[in-house]
């Protein structure tokens, strides 16, 4: 058992919690919590840590048998100390178990050829954390094929998005470009995929467009949504018809309008 806080996969732990690049390099990032153990892919999990009191009750007992784990397998499980676990949870009240996760590496090309009409979300520099998390979640319950984000957007394995996906980020497919105008939307125009950029300027309301066919949506940052290369850039200006004073949506809400609507004409499709 884990006694000290110096412990060199303490130490590693705390790194891969805080440090973007560590996670990168270790190709692995941390999830916490029962449902988020509970929905790993086994083939995915590096580590298991168990504070001490967790491990004594029959439902981590329970959830390692549903992994096909044993509590003596040190391969995969350590118990740590309850405080020294306390110190390294990243969560307010730590239930207990922490794993390490390792990354799914995927192409834009391999997550194109999977579907006949892709959805796909192309993100430009989005920053809130929560944000991200909500965007990814809400797409797999829509059907979405796909995140594309661009280099400078928030780290998808940052603690803060993993806990706001609730799991998706094990299923959803995610891929950062260095450029979307040159890697991307190149591609998606040789496949014949309509990108629509959710625009103040937008011709049309985005209700009054069809996606049943290949579709993009481009969102773009929370501050100053999409640069203007970009925009220029999409086949279609969409906008979201809105009454009152306001101007714009949160970015995971406008995120869910549009991805809801092309689930909703697709299923009626």
């Amino acid at each position: 058992m884990i006694t000290s806080a110096s412990n060199v996969q303490i130490k590693k732990v705390q790194q891969i919690l805080k440090k973007a690049k560590v996670r990168r390099e270790e190709q692995v990032f941390a999830v916490e919590g029962i449902k988020m153990f509970s929905e790993v892919p086994k083939s995915r999990l590096q580590k298991v840590y168990l504070s001490q009191s967790f491990a004594r009750k029959e439902e981590c007992e329970k959830i390692l048998l549903e992994k096909g784990i044993s509590i003596e397998e040190t391969e995969y499980v350590e118990l740590v100390d309850d405080k020294i676990f306390k110190n390294l949870s990243d969560t307010v009240t730590p239930q207990g178990v922490l794993c390490l996760v390792k990354m799914e590496n995927y192409t834009l090309s391999e997550i194109l050829s999977g579907e006949e009409n892709p959805l796909l979300m192309i993100l430009e520099d989005l920053q809130d954390p929560g944000n991200l998390g909500t965007i990814l979640r809400t797409g797999e319950g829509a059907g979405v094929t796909g995140v594309i984000m661009s280099r400078t957007s928030v780290d998808v394995f940052n603690p803060k998005v993993i806990r706001s996906t609730m799991g998706s980020v094990y299923r959803m497919p995610i891929i950062y470009v260095n450029s979307i105008e040159e890697e991307v939307l190149p591609l998606l125009k040789e496949k014949g995929i309509t990108t629509y950029a959710a625009h103040l300027k937008g011709r049309n309301d985005y209700d009054e467009e069809c996606y049943t066919k290949g579709t993009a949506f481009l969102i773009g940052n929370e501050g100053n949504g999409l640069t203007e290369q970009l925009t220029e850039s999409a086949d279609t200006l969409i906008k979201i018809p809105m009454q009152g004073k306001v101007e714009s949506l949160n970015a995971a809400m406008a995120s869910g309008i549009l991805m809801y609507e092309a689930y909703r004409q697709r299923r009626k499709n």
